[in-house]
């Protein structure tokens, strides 16, 4: 898939998700087969770009390419000031974010919540692609709700506004993360429109990527939620698309591996103090369905060091390990 004058290396893509897409999970999705990964937003209110949140989300040192980061914001000039002081921390690509539902993002009109102003949405982005000389894409949901579905409208008004991808997801704002993804929406899109069309929502396994693709007729796939603790689901999906079958999930030691290292990450990028508390939830992901995992995740959620919570996540998944190799 051709993003401006990038080709990415397959047409998948880890969603950007707050408080989950920084650069130790992007860079583990892309060692993990996916072709970008996006960066959780960063605000368009440069009074907070002092921040410790905003410079984690605004680093990219070493970060394999393509560095895509997305911006999130209501107001034209903000957003335009935004993407130029990405583009000057690093990125290659530039995301606005008109699909987040959550309250606190629209209650400021942005997010998904721009969905309802069209003639703010052509402004909003044509002041952002005007700004930057880096390929600018977008994110939206379906619409704000079931009867103001609106998406190929915005799909049309972005594409002549510049931009150079657009991924959906198949849901409005008022259906949050509830029912099914909208596929036949987002194929009505892809039909609409000649930029690269970038479905997600709800491709969990590689047969409802195959599904999806075929369905829509997208370029390309985003995954969200179904990476969360499974950032192998890309080369799953990978292998499945080029062969027709399954890979064999991985194994108890491949798990603690790859938990490891992702915390020895965590811990470099964050430090120690904050990255034990930012663990917590990606160590409940890696081990949810495992034997015993209910009281482990109460002990090590109240562990205080990372050399304690290391140890323990190592020893819990070297007894998953031990168990499976005796059988």
């Amino acid at each position: 898939m051709q993003i401006g004058p990038y080709r990415l290396g397959n047409n998948l893509i880890a969603a950007p998700m707050a408080g989950v897409t920084d650069r130790p999970f992007r860079q583990l999705c892309k060692a993990m087969g996916a072709g970008m990964a996006v960066s959780e937003m960063v605000t368009s209110n440069t009074r907070l770009y002092g921040s410790a949140k905003t410079r984690h989300r605004a680093d990219h040192e070493g970060e394999a390419p393509l560095v895509s980061v997305q911006i999130a914001g209501a107001d034209p000039a903000r957003l335009a000031e935004a993407a130029r002081y990405n583009v000057d921390m690093g990125a290659q690509i530039i995301d606005i974010n008109m699909g987040c539902p959550a309250r606190k993002v629209c209650n400021v009109m942005a997010g998904s919540a721009l969905l309802r102003d069209e003639s703010l949405v052509a402004r909003v982005l044509e002041a952002v692609v005007a700004a930057v000389p880096v390929p600018v894409t977008l994110k939206i949901r379906t619409g704000w709700d079931k009867s103001s579905r609106n998406a190929v409208t915005v799909a049309r008004i972005a594409e002549a506004a510049g931009i150079r991808a657009l991924a959906v997801h198949g849901r409005t704002r008022a259906c949050m993360f509830h029912g099914e993804a909208e596929h036949e929406t987002i194929a009505a899109i892809k039909s609409a429109v000649r930029i690269p069309v970038i479905a997600n929502g709800d491709i969990n396994t590689p047969e409802k990527a195959r599904a999806v693709l075929d369905a829509t007729g997208v370029d390309g796939l985003m995954i969200g939620r179904a990476a969360l603790g499974r950032p192998w689901i890309f080369r799953e999906i990978v292998h499945f698309l080029v062969t027709g079958h399954r890979l064999p999930p991985p194994d108890a030691a491949e798990i603690r591996r790859v938990l490891l290292s992702h915390l020895d990450d965590m811990y470099a990028f964050y430090g120690e103090r904050a990255a034990v508390g930012i663990a917590r939830k990606h160590i409940g992901w890696y081990t949810r369905g495992l034997p015993d995992s209910g009281p482990f995740l109460h002990r090590v959620f109240h562990i205080p060091t990372a050399a304690e919570q290391r140890a323990a996540v190592d020893q819990f998944l070297a007894e998953r390990d031990t168990v499976r190799c005796a059988k």
